[in-house]
């Protein structure tokens, strides 16, 4: 057995913890103690532990660390390992359920009443767990659905399941101003935004027209080094798709697309009522989310989050680090993720996301996965990556392919 590649997440000081963590991937032909069969593990990342580490382990007759280097092709039959439980987790029991899914008073599940009432029900059914989906906005322009896997930023959060009732506790909306209740057993997304989009939008509104410890608090969130790391960058790319109608940021005229800095001041005095009221609204998801989750804690349940290992490519996550990812000098994906055939599918899966450039990240220390990291530590107790076996090994498809089985495992 040999180590090929691991991730660690460290402070980057042993007595301090509210420092960036360190990212490396590193190489190593060290052997282990273990002599196991296991052809790759991982643990899970939390938050509230100093230190931890992503782990793959390879047979060492399948893989030579010497011969196989990042971004190059891996052995054909790559697709035929599966990892191996570790016997030392202990068990626990929990629940799946996104917010989205509560029972909600207009039409979709939010950070409410039903939300601490869910808490409730599992500390008193002997759970400790509440996994959520990915807490990101689902996009809106592509038929997306409302799906939390097809987010339009990595590291925001969806303001559809921000409490209009909590906001009235704040005093940010009247109870006058509420809407009629909707029944509803199926959440229909293009109603809820246009019922709860004008309301929340209001409610930000008066919190950057107001004065006192809320307000404060917005200054404080605006400020952070750790949000608005990706903040502003997701705020201006929201401001720039809001007032065209291109699908996609790579039809955007050119110095948009290019990030222009005189562009993108222009941007910000046209749309800085829209900027201003996009960031106060992910303030109060940030504010009834963290509500939610001190509830959690002091219920002895942990959230456990979700984190796509790939993003969207109509996303400020890609918009604003083009050199982070496998992309012409245009900005068109040279290739992109997807899965070979298998049983479901007789031609694999193209799932069309861009694929990171992982030497270049290297280079700049993983700058990119260190702050999606920190996020995901911010928002969560502990979390998953879905798909994360695309830290080892990961299926590329040329982006002007129509089917996944013409790709190969890199």
């Amino acid at each position: 057995m040999a180590i090929l590649g691991w991730f660690s997440v460290l402070p980057s000081s042993p007595n301090s913890s509210n420092q960036l963590p360190y990212l490396k991937l590193r190489n190593s032909s060290a052997p282990l103690l273990s002599s196991n069969n296991n052809l790759f593990s991982c643990t899970i990342f939390n938050s509230r532990s100093n230190r931890t580490v992503f782990a793959c382990r390879f047979k060492l007759d399948t893989v030579a660390p010497e011969f196989v280097g990042v971004g190059e092709n891996l052995p054909a039959n790559y697709g035929e390992w599966f990892p191996k439980a570790d016997p030392n987790d202990q068990r626990r029991a929990g629940i799946l359920l996104h917010p989205t899914s509560l029972p909600g008073p207009y039409g979709i599940g939010d950070l409410g009443e039903e939300a601490f009432r869910f808490l409730d029900w599992l500390h008193e059914s002997g759970c400790s767990v509440w996994q959520v989906l990915p807490l990101v906005p689902p996009g809106r322009k592509a038929n997306e659905d409302g799906s939390p896997y097809s987010g339009q930023d990595a590291n925001c959060g969806n303001t559809l399941i921000i409490s209009l009732d909590e906001l009235v506790k704040d005093g940010l909306l009247m109870k006058e101003e509420l809407p009629k209740t909707i029944d509803a057993d199926r959440v229909d997304f293009s109603v809820v935004a246009g019922i709860k989009d004008p309301l929340i939008a209001k409610a930000a509104e008066r919190l950057i027209s107001s004065e006192g410890e809320l307000k404060s608090q917005l200054q404080d969130f605006r400020q952070d080094p750790n949000i608005s790391g990706w903040l502003e960058d997701a705020a201006y790319f929201a401001a720039i798709d809001s007032s065209l109608s291109a699908l996609t940021w790579y039809d955007w005229p050119e110095p948009l697309k290019n990030r222009h800095l005189a562009a993108l001041e222009e941007i910000y005095q046209s749309k800085k009522e829209f900027i201003n009221i996009f960031i106060a609204q992910q303030f109060l998801f940030q504010r009834q989310w963290q509500k939610v989750r001190n509830y959690a804690r002091n219920k002895g349940i942990c959230i456990m989050g979700d984190m796509p290992i790939y993003v969207g490519y109509h996303s400020a996550d890609v918009w604003a680090n083009r050199k982070q990812f496998l992309l012409n000098r245009n900005g068109f994906p040279l290739l992109v993720s997807g899965v070979p055939p298998d049983a479901f599918s007789d031609t694999g899966q193209l799932w069309g996301s861009p694929l990171y450039d992982w030497k270049a990240m290297e280079k700049d220390s993983f700058s990119w996965w260190v702050r999606r990291l920190r996020r995901a530590q911010n928002l969560y107790d502990e979390f998953r990556i879905d798909h994360f076996r695309g830290f080892a090994g990961y299926w590329a498809v040329p982006s002007e392919a129509k089917i996944a089985m013409v790709g190969s495992w890199k």
